[in-house]
C-alpha cells in the first residue's frame, strides 16, 4: 500500500470556463484513489475568487486561493505548491477532466524512489466533435494534448507536460518552482515550455532522477472552436518557438532542444510522408496535413529565431527558489543576456 498523499492543483483565471472548472474538480473527486486535497488557484480575478469560494464553502477537500505571484500560469502553480500538503503534487488543466484511475497510475509509479515526476496522456475533446481534417496528430501539442511521436506505455522522458503531470514534493525542494516569464498569461500569449525548463533543472539538480510518462493516466482536454482554426495553430507554433529559445538560452541548446531534434528529423518527416501517401491514394486531406506540418515547423523555427535574438538582448524570467517551503514563493530573477547558462 502506497504511503504517498496527493494534492491536486488546478489553476483558473476566467469565469468563461466556469462549467469546465466545476467538471475538473468533479473528476478529481471521482478518483479511485482519492486526493488529499484540491487547490483552486485563481489568477488575479477577484470576482472568480469570490464565486469559487462560495461554491466550495462547505467542501473541506477544496481550497480556493489567489495567485500570490505575478499574473500567469507558472506563478499560479507555484502558489499551489506552496499551499499544498501532499507528498505528491498533481496538476490538472482547468478545461480538462481526468479519468477515474488518473491519480492511481501516477502514485503507482512513485513506488520507485528514483521517480521525481510522472506525466500522463492528454486526449483532445474537439468542440466540433472531430479533429479538423487538416490538423496533424503530430501537432496536438498545439492544443495542449499528447502528440503522435511520443512512445507508448510507462517510459522515461526529458520532461512531462504541465497540464497533466505530477511531481514529488522533494523535486521542488531540489530544483525550485516554475519559472515565470516563460509560460502562459491567460490567453494573451499562448506561450509554453515552463515545465520543460523545470524538468531540465530538476535533472541537473538530481542526475539520478527518473521522469516518466504513463499513458494510462488519461485526461480529456477541451479544445474550443477558436483553437481548431489554422490561425491559432500558426500563432501557437510561433509562440512555442519563442518559448523554446528562452529555454535553450537558459539551460543550453543541447538540453533545451534534445527531444526536439528527434521530433523534427524523424517524427515530422514521417508525418509529411504519410500525408503525401494518403493524398496519392485519393485522400485529399492528406496533402493538407502534410502542408500543415511544414507550415507548423517553419513557423516554430521563425519564432525560435526571433526569440533567440530577443533573449540575447536580455530576456528575463524568474525562478521560484523555495516554492514548497513558505507561504508564498520567493523569487530569483535571471537575465539570459548576462547568464546564458543560468539555472536555479
Amino acid at each position: 500500500m502506497s504511503t504517498e498523499t496527493v494534492s491536486v492543483v488546478i489553476c483558473v483565471y476566467t469565469e468563461d470556463r466556469w462549467g469546465d472548472i466545476l467538471a475538473a474538480v468533479a473528476s478529481v473527486r471521482a478518483q479511485s484513489l482519492p486526493a488529499q486535497e484540491t487547490l483552486l488557484v485563481v489568477d488575479h480575478n477577484a470576482t472568480l475568487l469570490a464565486r469559487l469560494r462560495k461554491q466550495y464553502a462547505d467542501d473541506d477537500t477544496v481550497t480556493v486561493l489567489p495567485n500570490a505571484g505575478p499574473r500567469g500560469l507558472s506563478a499560479g502553480r507555484n502558489t499551489g505548491i506552496a499551499a499544498s500538503n501532499g507528498t505528491v503534487i498533481a496538476f490538472l488543466d482547468d478545461d480538462a477532466v481526468a479519468e477515474r484511475d488518473w491519480l492511481r497510475h501516477f502514485v503507482a509509479a512513485y513506488e520507485d524512489p528514483r521517480v521525481m515526476a510522472v506525466g500522463g496522456r492528454t486526449m483532445p475533446a474537439w468542440a466540433s466533435g472531430r479533429r479538423p481534417a487538416w490538423f496533424p496528430r503530430e501537432f496536438e501539442w498545439v492544443v495542449g494534448c499528447t502528440y503522435l511521436g511520443l512512445p507508448p506505455g510507462r517510459v522515461p522522458v526529458r520532461n512531462v507536460l504541465g497540464g497533466n503531470a505530477s511531481f514529488r514534493r522533494t523535486a521542488f525542494d531540489a530544483a525550485g518552482g516554475f519559472a515565470t516569464g516563460i509560460g502562459r498569461d491567460g490567453d494573451k500569449r499562448p506561450l509554453g515550455c515552463e515545465e520543460t525548463e523545470l524538468c531540465i533543472r530538476l535533472r541537473r539538480a538530481r542526475p539520478d532522477a527518473l521522469l516518466l510518462i504513463d499513458d494510462r493516466a488519461v485526461i480529456h482536454h477541451r479544445v474550443p472552436p477558436a483553437r481548431e482554426r489554422f490561425g491559432y495553430f500558426r500563432t501557437r507554433c510561433y509562440a512555442e518557438g519563442l518559448s523554446k529559445a528562452l529555454v535553450a538560452r537558459s539551460v543550453g541548446a543541447e538540453a533545451g532542444l534534445s527531444a526536439e531534434r528527434r521530433y523534427t528529423t524523424r517524427v515530422l518527416p514521417s508525418g509529411v510522408a504519410r500525408g503525401v501517401r494518403d493524398a496519392l491514394l485519393g485522400q485529399v486531406d492528406g496533402l493538407a496535413r502534410a502542408g500543415a506540418i511544414v507550415a507548423g515547423l517553419a513557423t516554430t523555427a521563425a519564432g525560435y529565431a526571433v526569440g533567440t535574438v530577443r533573449s540575447r538582448r536580455g530576456g528575463r524570467f524568474v525562478i521560484a527558489t523555495t516554492a514548497a517551503g513558505s507561504d508564498a514563493p520567493q523569487q530569483a530573477e535571471h537575465n539570459t543576456k548576462h547568464r546564458p547558462g543560468a539555472v536555479a
